[in-house]
């Protein structure tokens, strides 16, 4: 996987959104990040760490803002966070929409790492960026904080709500520029700190939300726990490969050759750098296919003729035989042992 890992197109497109407001163009950027112009057109789809980190690079240089990160925040929403974003609206409290953030961040991107400290009645996010281009990460990072900060209020439909301090390692963008931090955060902004957190008072964390529903954030969890798995396990190619798949899966195609055209490559030229990995292009697609398997037959009333077809089999037959290949138990006998109900279409 590349040094900076991954980042999904919804990271990104939060600052595109920001370049359209600014009337930026962004086609000359994408072309230079080795960005393709129709990456944002998925939801799912991802691009690694080093183009993501060149294109904030090169919007800054094209907007002359030295806040870009604390401006790009005001342009967040739920979807900027990928599913993490719709776990937390489906929260009961801010504090526990809080403690999900750790646990799914890398499906936003492999950017940095949060860690939650409570000392009194105070409690704190530390971000540690992993970008190291020294004109993207303070960026990086204002923008973090920005998007956390108007998110929560958001969530919590309380605008005035703020954190006690905000600490930056970056230094100060110039005093002409400070205020803006404080305007938009409420709150005193330290610069030139040993690392970078938000403080806030432990009482904020039981503002109750807007639209809790624990059973979809019980579905969505599921999800995001399968997507990481994926992430956690593959390399760049292979991860990319996957979620093509995912993608096809969802309309009950599976086209090798679409996916390699997809990438860019041959069907012969996939197969080859996919043996270089020690995987195949069947492997993958039954690895997709048995994770979409188990997550239709836990989360959704979907008939196991329905998943079947749903999954590109021809044949309910061939998907039992499969099924049951991988788990020792059939489709039916796996939906009963999740819910103690007869199973659905057997």
């Amino acid at each position: 996987m590349p040094a900076f890992g991954t980042a999904s197109v919804a990271a990104l497109r939060q600052y595109v959104r920001y370049a359209d407001a600014k009337g930026i163009s962004t086609s000359e950027l994408f072309s230079k990040a080795g960005l393709e112009p129709n990456i944002l057109d998925t939801d799912d789809g991802r691009l690694t760490g080093e183009q993501l980190q060149t294109f904030i690079r090169l919007l800054a240089e094209a907007s002359g803002n030295p806040i870009l990160g604390l401006e790009t925040g005001d342009f967040v929403q739920p979807g900027s966070y990928s599913v993490l974003g719709y776990i937390t609206m489906s929260c009961a409290t801010l504090g526990e929409a809080v403690t999900r953030i750790a646990p799914y961040e890398k499906l936003v991107g492999d950017m940095g790492t949060t860690g939650l400290r409570m000392k009194g009645d105070e409690v704190s996010l530390v971000w540690t960026c992993n970008f190291t281009d020294p004109v993207v990460w303070p960026q990086v990072v204002d923008n973090v904080f920005a998007s956390w900060i108007n998110y929560a209020r958001w969530l919590a439909d309380n605008d005035e709500a703020s954190p006690i301090r905000v600490a930056l390692k970056r230094s100060s963008p110039g005093p002409d520029y400070e205020s803006a931090y404080q305007e938009r955060w409420g709150c005193p902004v330290e610069f030139e700190a040993p690392e970078n957190v938000v403080t806030m008072p432990q009482e904020l964390l039981a503002t109750r939300l807007r639209q809790p529903d624990p059973l979809l954030r019980k579905t969505l969890e599921a999800h995001a726990l399968s997507q990481l798995a994926l992430l956690d396990t593959d390399t760049d190619l292979t991860s990319r490969v996957k979620q093509g798949i995912q993608k096809q899966l969802a309309s009950g195609v599976t086209r090798q050759d679409m996916i390699a055209e997809d990438l860019g490559m041959t069907s012969r030229t996939l197969q080859r750098k996919l043996s270089q990995e020690g995987v195949s292009y069947q492997k993958l697609l039954d690895d997709v296919r048995q994770q979409m398997a188990e997550d239709y037959l836990r989360n959704t009333e979907m008939s196991i003729p329905d998943i079947a077809l749903r999954l590109g089999y021809s044949e309910t037959t061939s998907f039992h035989r499969k099924f049951k290949a991988a788990t020792g138990k059939t489709p039916g006998d796996y939906r009963r042992g999740l819910t103690g109900s007869d199973p659905k279409g057997v």
